[in-house]
């Protein structure tokens, strides 16, 4: 027999208190009344517990992996940042600004780079033709060359400006965009070899300093030629249909003049358009960073038209 009922035996500290249970049993007031438990009011109405649903989860205080903190929760909830951002299919960034102006400036080094290998080809056929004298006599002596390689150059300008495909894919927007370049430096060559070296240097330098000045303009302007497109595209018909007018008037040295001043203002347009498409940003359109091809392109053929409407105006003023 227990001498003490309340402790067991071996253990005098431990177990229940002395004296053994309480009155009335254990728990007082023994298990509650039939109806279930809360005694008051049941259990919560339909909609859960509590009414409100239940409080968000407190995220831990390190951030989790593939996460940045202070931009939403995970995935998408406030309190931790969703996964990285990265390029999309067309080339350009869907996320941060960062990188959207580290993938543009990218993108207009290349095209510079791409345009000063095209003016360094063709300054070298427009010197060959202007101080050889071999040469300028045997493109003078063949006129046909000429015809081919203005063929050349408008089959590959249109396949280039129609087909996506080889504009953007390497190696063969390369290919193409060489074949242009020799064949329309090759046309700058026979149409500078018939105007006196004086005059074609003259050209080059003043296409040179218009063409630096409208490239700080249209880098530093407010103003967003981007959506002149429209108005481009209408001068450009207008001043087409003049050209046709002034072949039958070629005696004409003010009509010359006067066309070729139109064309030189208006590719100057063309350039500061182009150029701002390229940059993107701030302007209402932009360029593709995969159409670097198609953005060298147009810059090169806006200061090829600034270069010979130039060398108009300085002949047609000599004659």
């Amino acid at each position: 027999m227990w001498q003490n009922p309340g402790v067991y035996p071996g253990d005098q500290n431990q177990g229940y208190p002395q004296g053994g249970y309480p009155q009335g049993g254990y728990p007082q007031g023994g298990y509650p009344p039939q109806g279930g438990y809360p005694q008051q009011g049941g259990y919560p109405q339909q909609g859960g517990y509590p009414p409100g649903g239940y409080p968000q989860p407190q995220y831990p205080s390190a951030p989790q992996p593939g996460f940045q903190p202070g931009y939403g929760g995970y995935g998408e909830q406030p309190g931790y940042g969703g996964p990285t951002e990265s390029v999309g299919e067309d080339g350009e960034v869907k996320g941060f600004d960062f990188n959207e102006q580290s993938i543009r400036r990218s993108f207009i080094r290349k095209v510079y780079s791409i345009l000063m290998c095209q003016l360094m080809v063709t300054m070298g056929f427009i010197a060959l033709f202007i101080f050889h004298q071999p040469t300028k006599m045997w493109v003078h002596r063949n006129p046909g060359m000429f015809w081919v390689a203005f063929a050349v150059t408008f089959v590959t300008l249109i396949v280039m400006a129609c087909c996506g495909d080889v504009r953007r894919k390497a190696p063969m927007n390369f290919i193409f965009l060489g074949i242009f370049t020799l064949a329309q430096s090759f046309l700058l060559g026979v149409a500078s070899s018939v105007y006196d070296v004086d005059a074609v240097l003259m050209a080059v330098g003043i296409t040179a300093a218009v063409c630096l000045a409208l490239t700080l303009f249209a880098l530093q302007t407010k103003w967003d030629f981007t959506m002149m497109g429209g108005v481009l595209l209408c001068c450009t018909v207008v001043l087409l249909v003049f050209g046709l007018i002034a072949i039958f008037m070629r005696g004409n040295n003010i009509v010359t003049l006067v066309y070729a001043s139109l064309g030189a203002l208006l590719f100057s347009f063309y350039l500061v358009y182009d150029t701002q498409l390229m940059m993107g940003g701030k302007h209402k359109y932009s360029i593709s960073p995969e159409e670097y091809i198609f953005a060298a392109l147009n810059l090169y053929l806006d200061i090829v038209n600034i270069f010979l409407y130039i060398l108009t105006i300085i002949g047609a003023s000599r004659n």
